[in-house]
């Protein structure tokens, strides 16, 4: 009996203080607990991290219109015998170069194929959107369902409290009655099992809602050492939520507000691109080129030739066979009339500049069939996409069809529920009169108390379970699941 009492008190001292702590903890509300899980979880960051992915995607692609421009500069030094880059003669002495260079390219013609890619890059980050999106409404669901788990172990700890407290209160009334005589001491040593099986139920429904509190941290992210409580909402269950409902009519309002659904779509936009990227090489590719350079040899020594006009010259250039008779060639050189000691870095930069320009056209006639089969694996793609677009409509209409004929089945429960609470709680007040007037046992009378805490308990367990349905069909119809 004493150890009965310690563990009574135990219990209750124990829930007092977590009652006492509880109100002093920040207690979080459905959509705050939404915006926590969109912040902390780890899976949503990288839907995030796929979005910025894309979005740089995208930007190379417009740029990738525009000319591209490249420059160098070298400086070195060469031994021994060499060419002079300035002259492009023969020397044999140690030579301090240096130059530099500008190119620039653009391509005027690729089949189309920037444009696409460009489009393409827009579709698919318009699809990444429409994923996280996706990610978002399914974490969303998953705290909402934890969410109203706590709220569900709440109320049944409570019933369970309660019906520990009615035993408590039947076991001194009871025990007054067996200290009078008018009661046998079995009645209240019955009570007494009763109640240590009441608090076990006590005990069990507060790990169940510990359970579901850790559940609902987890997926917050929060260390489960840290103190944390709900705000508990007053939940009305609207039954005729239900009422008139069209399965039809949900499905063909889900596919215009369902991500995931767009998401498949776009993918098929975007296969299709990926088809005309791969046509477009199979056009000729049309491209402008320049360069501009320059470069500086200390072979010249800051020397240069003072030219003035051209001059013929006669050069032997070989022998004839048999006779040895010389074989000479005129030729025009520059007119040398002297040289300029002041030849500066500068000038011989100007003297070296070189400057191109190009137009340049590639026209495909055979490349191992790369590119037909380019083209096929593209079609294959676009095939599997499209097929992938109707399994993702044929999963949704699976979907909102099962949830519709849950809530259904949710609703007659519920309200099946109802009545047999009715009744029972009046099967109980009948008993409870007829147990302290002594017309029944104890254990008829403990039948009927304990069916009707059972029955309160599946109404609570029925209630949350139609809320949650009720919850899915609206979320599926592009509503905002708040409690």
């Amino acid at each position: 009996m004493i150890r009965s009492y310690l563990l009574l008190f135990g219990l209750f001292f124990g829930l007092g203080c977590m009652a006492q702590n509880s109100e002093n903890v920040k207690k979080w509300t459905l959509q705050e607990c939404v915006d926590q899980a969109w912040e902390k979880n780890l899976t949503l960051q990288l839907s995030k991290l796929t979005v910025r992915d894309q979005e740089v995607n995208v930007r190379q692609a417009k740029a990738e219109r525009y000319p591209t421009l490249n420059s160098g500069a070298n400086y070195g030094f060469n031994w021994g015998r060499g060419i002079d880059p300035t002259t492009n003669q023969f020397i044999s002495q140690r030579v301090g170069f240096t130059g530099f260079s500008a190119n620039t390219g653009v391509v005027l013609f690729a089949g189309f194929q920037r444009n696409n890619i460009i489009r393409r890059g827009m579709v698919d980050l318009n699809a990444s959107k429409k994923d996280l999106e996706d990610a978002r409404n399914d974490i969303a669901l998953n705290v909402a369902s934890l969410y109203l788990n706590v709220i569900f172990n709440k109320e049944l700890l409570n019933n369970n409290l309660t019906q520990l407290a009615s035993t408590r209160q039947q076991l001194e009334r009871t025990r007054a009655l067996v200290n009078a005589g008018s009661l046998p001491i079995s009645n209240l040593l019955d009570l007494q099992s009763q109640l240590a099986t009441n608090e076990v139920n006590v005990i069990n429904a507060e790990n169940a809602l510990n359970l579901s509190l850790l559940d609902l941290k987890q997926a917050l992210l929060i260390p489960a050492g840290e103190t944390f409580d709900i705000v508990v909402p007053d939940l009305e269950v609207d039954q005729e939520a239900i009422v008139g409902l069209d399965i039809e009519e949900i499905y063909r309002g889900s596919l215009a507000v369902q991500p995931d659904i767009k998401s498949a779509d776009l993918n098929i936009e975007s296969a299709a691109r990926a088809e005309d990227i791969a046509k477009g090489a199979m056009y000729p590719r049309l491209s402008l080129n320049g360069s501009l350079g320059s470069n500086y040899s200390d072979a010249v020594d800051n020397e240069r030739n003072l030219i003035d006009g051209t001059r013929e010259v006669i050069e032997p250039i070989g022998f004839v066979e048999n006779t040895n008779e010389v074989v000479l060639t005129r030729r025009t050189v520059p007119n040398v009339v002297g040289t300029d000691n002041n030849y500066s870095v500068t000038e011989q930069f100007d003297d070296n500049l070189n400057q191109s320009l190009s137009l340049n056209v590639s026209i495909p006639i055979f490349n191992g069939l790369a590119t037909r089969s380019d083209i096929q694996r593209s079609k294959i793609q676009k095939q599997m996409a499209e097929i992938n677009a109707r399994q993702v409509r044929q999963t949704l209409r699976q979907v909102i069809e099962q949830a519709y004929y849950d809530a259904v089945a949710a609703s007659k429960n519920y309200e099946a529920a109802l009545k047999q609470v009715e009744s029972l709680e009046e099967s109980y007040r009948v008993a409870k009169q007829q147990y302290d007037l002594g017309v029944i046992n104890f254990v008829d009378y403990q039948v009927a108390e304990n069916n009707l805490f059972q029955a309160r308990s599946d109404l609570v367990r029925n209630k949350y379970d139609l809320i949650f349905r009720i919850k899915i069909l609206d979320f599926y119809q592009g509503k905002t699941i708040t409690f």
